[in-house]
């Protein structure tokens, strides 16, 4: 099977955008992966296109891929559309992989795109709500973040972290995404401020949820016989996993683990050959900052109810062992779900070119990204790896 390389990777800023419309975003998107192609590349050179959206507010569900690549430039190839929630661009990725891989394309583009900033509150929390399990979770009353207030709670239970550490989680994301000219929330705060923040779901306050964003993302993925012609400094996809579980909570065996991250980790290692601690950064699912503790263990970046502990020695802060989400995650760079995987990709490119301005990891040669879809319905792991002098 093929080695499959990224070669170029784009985003639009993440958040309120009303002059924008979901085909100029990706649009948008697009012509940011394209440009950053060293050697250049024309979207006539594009096999094949997938596009992660969950279509909030309605937005052409049916032939959602053609409706934007077409709008893209991306005329004639097969564009297909991938839904896996908040994974779904993550997923798109992992297609565009396989495709590469399988020989069916020697280049082929992953998005992703979502617009949610045009509606109201209800109806915001009505799309989220449909990544749950519909009849005992959505149609119910449980809301998105009223299910990660659950495996808040059972997690403080069962561990000794506190709120308290999901404030201190809020306020590194804030102060890295404040480096982040694409973020949504690019700004700091003070422990005060994430610790004294509105209740939105007890235990969980306004600091410990990421926003709804408006956004785009793209990656260009090439074959190892068509890389040299891109560039000679290529991003290996060293590894790849991914995995589904239930989709609701309450069918679950723990609320305090992610199987789906865990199962799709321990694929993406192997495929890597690599352990966690190989690692030089990650950029996780951070749509709570609960999910940022579970993504630590899930990951294997320590183990079970240690997540406090790592987050207390500073090893996950920009200049830590492992600095986690650089980018801000999407508590502060947002989340447009059908972008968000997409959009961790092109940072974890930023990084492994050393492109990140004052965010950059030093010496950043393996990277994970870590996308998850609803409260853990489906996850999916990228391992990435700098190539110099290919």
């Amino acid at each position: 099977m093929r080695e499959a390389y990224i070669i170029g990777a784009g985003q639009t800023p993440f958040g309120a955008m009303p002059g924008e419309s979901y085909r100029s975003l990706f649009t948008d998107a697009v012509d940011a992966a394209l440009n950053s192609v060293p050697d250049g590349i024309d979207a006539g050179e594009i096999d094949e296109a997938v596009v992660g959206t969950l279509g909030v507010g309605g937005r052409q569900i049916g032939l959602s891929g053609p409706a934007v690549t077409e709008h893209a430039g991306l005329h004639g190839i097969p564009s297909t559309r991938v839904e896996n929630a908040c994974a779904a661009s993550g997923y798109a990725v992992r297609q565009a992989v396989q495709a590469v891989r399988s020989g069916m394309a020697d280049v082929a583009l992953a998005g992703g795109v979502e617009v949610m900033t045009d509606m109201s509150g209800d109806a915001a929390k009505y799309w989220l709500g449909v990544s749950g399990e519909t009849e005992w979770e959505r149609l119910t009353g449980t809301t998105f973040a009223g299910v990660y207030a659950q495996m808040a709670s059972a997690y403080f239970d069962r561990y000794d972290a506190t709120p308290e550490h999901l404030s201190q989680v809020a306020v590194k994301n804030h102060k890295n995404g404040a480096k982040n000219d694409d973020a949504h929330l690019g700004f700091e705060c003070s422990i005060e401020d994430a610790r004294d923040a509105p209740v939105v779901a007890d235990p969980l306050n306004l600091y410990h949820c990421c926003p709804t964003s408006d956004g785009a993302a793209a990656v260009l993925v090439a074959s190892e016989d068509a890389v040299g012609e891109y560039t000679d400094e290529p991003i290996r996809v060293a590894g790849v996993g991914a995995a589904s579980e239930r989709v609701g909570l309450f069918q679950r065996d723990t609320y305090t683990g992610i199987d789906a991250s865990m199962e799709a980790a321990a694929e993406a290692y192997d495929r890597a050959g690599i352990e966690p601690d190989d690692l030089d950064f990650a950029e996780v699912h951070d749509c709570f900052a609960i999910a940022e503790l579970l993504a630590y263990e899930d990951l294997g970046f320590c183990g079970r109810g240690e997540a406090h502990e790592l987050v207390d020695s500073g090893a996950t802060e920009l200049g830590g062992e492992l600095p986690v989400n650089a980018s801000g995650g999407l508590k502060s760079k947002g989340h447009p779900l059908g972008a968000t995987g997409a959009g961790q990709i092109a940072e974890a490119v930023k990084q492994l070119r050393g492109e990140a301005g004052d965010r950059q990891v030093e010496d950043a040669e393996l990277g994970l990204t870590h996308n998850v879809g609803g409260s853990g319905g489906a996850a999916v792991v990228h391992v990435l790896e700098r190539e110099v002098g290919r």
